[in-house]
C-alpha cells in the first residue's frame, strides 16, 4: 500500500516512525452508490483466460439465486465480457442522473456489463488499462444495485489493473479462483494466490474446471487435458477445493443459446 506523505516539514522521512502517516495506508475503496445495499462481495478469478471463469461465476449466481438470495453479478472482463450473452441479456441499461440500473436475467439476477452500455454489443471495447480501471469502478460507484445478499465480480484473467482496482476500490470479502488441469495453469494459479495473499484478501476456495470428459459410450472419466492437480495445489496453500468439473457439452449449447437461467451446475458447492 502507498503510504501518506508525512506532514511534519522538519521530519527525515527515512526515519519518521512516529507520524501518524507511517500508520495510516491510503484508502483506496470507492463509495457505492447511495441506492445500493450490497452485504457481500465475492470475487471470481483465474489466473489466465479461457479457464470458464464466466462460467464458475454465473453458476455461483445460480446456485445463490436458488437458494433465495438476492444476487448481482458486476462483469469486470471489460474487453471480453460473456455474461450478458450466457442470460441472453441485452441493452442498452436504463440511467439517469442519479445512476444507472441493472438489467435483470430471467431468473432474477441484477447485471452489469460494458456490453449493455455500448451502442452495439458486438463492438470491441479498445481501452488504455486506466480507462477500463475506472469503468469498474463506475459499475460499483454509479449502479443502483439495491439491497443484494451478494455481489459477484467476473474478473478478467491475470493480476494486472483490473483485478487490483477490484481488490483496492471494492470492499472485497473473497474470492473462488478458478483453474484448470494443466501444470503451467497451476502456476499461474499460485501468482493470482499470491496477490491476493499480498491484498489480504481471502481465498475461499478453488474451482478446477475441464477436470474430465464423461465417455457417452462408455461413461469412463477421461482426462483429456492432464491429470487433476487442484487437491495438491489447494493443500499446499491450505484452501478448500468448492468442486471439480467436467467438460459438459449442456453447458455450452445453454450459454450460446442465452439460457443459462436454466442450468444448475451440480460439479461444486459454495
Amino acid at each position: 500500500m502507498e503510504e501518506r506523505g508525512c506532514s511534519n516539514s522538519s521530519c527525515d522521512k527515512s526515519s519518521c516512525e512516529g507520524c501518524p502517516s507511517k500508520k495510516q495506508p491510503v484508502n483506496f475503496q470507492v463509495e457505492a452508490n447511495k441506492d445500493s445495499k450490497i452485504g457481500q462481495v465475492i470475487g471470481v478469478v483465474s489466473g489466465k483466460g479461457g479457464v470458464g471463469k464466466s462460467l464458475v461465476t454465473a453458476s455461483m449466481a445460480n446456485q445463490l439465486k436458488k437458494q433465495g438470495f438476492r444476487v448481482g453479478i458486476l462483469d469486470a472482463d471489460i474487453t471480453g465480457p460473456s455474461i450478458p450473452k450466457m442470460y441472453g441479456v441485452h441493452g442498452p441499461a436504463q440511467a439517469d442522473e442519479n445512476g444507472i440500473d441493472p438489467s435483470y436475467t430471467k431468473n432474477g439476477i441484477a447485471l452489469m456489463s460494458v456490453n449493455l452500455l455500448l451502442p452495439d454489443e458486438s463492438s470491441p471495447v479498445i481501452w488504455r488499462g486506466p480507462v477500463i480501471a475506472n469503468m469498474v469502478k463506475q459499475f460499483w460507484s454509479d449502479v443502483r444495485w439495491g439491497e443484494l445478499d451478494y455481489l459477484l465480480v467476473d474478473m478478467p484473467p491475470g493480476t494486472g489493473d483490473v483485478p487490483l482496482t477490484v481488490f483496492q476500490s471494492l470492499p472485497v470479502n473473497g474470492i473462488v479462483v478458478v483453474t484448470s488441469p494443466q501444470d503451467l495453469v497451476q502456476l499461474i494459479v499460485k501468482k493470482a494466490l499470491g496477490m491476493a495473499e499480498m491484498m489480504h484478501i481471502p481465498v475461499l476456495g478453488i474451482v478446477e474446471n475441464y477436470s474430465y470428459m464423461v465417455c457417452p459410450d462408455c461413461g469412463k472419466h477421461l482426462s483429456v487435458f492432464g491429470e487433476s492437480q487442484v487437491d495438491q495445489v489447494a493443500q499446499e496453500h491450505g484452501l478448500r477445493v468448492l468442486g471439480k468439473m467436467p467438460i459438459e457439452p449442456a453447458f455450452a449449447q445453454a450459454s450460446d443459446a442465452g439460457r443459462f437461467d436454466e442450468v444448475q451446475n451440480p460439479y461444486f458447492t459454495l
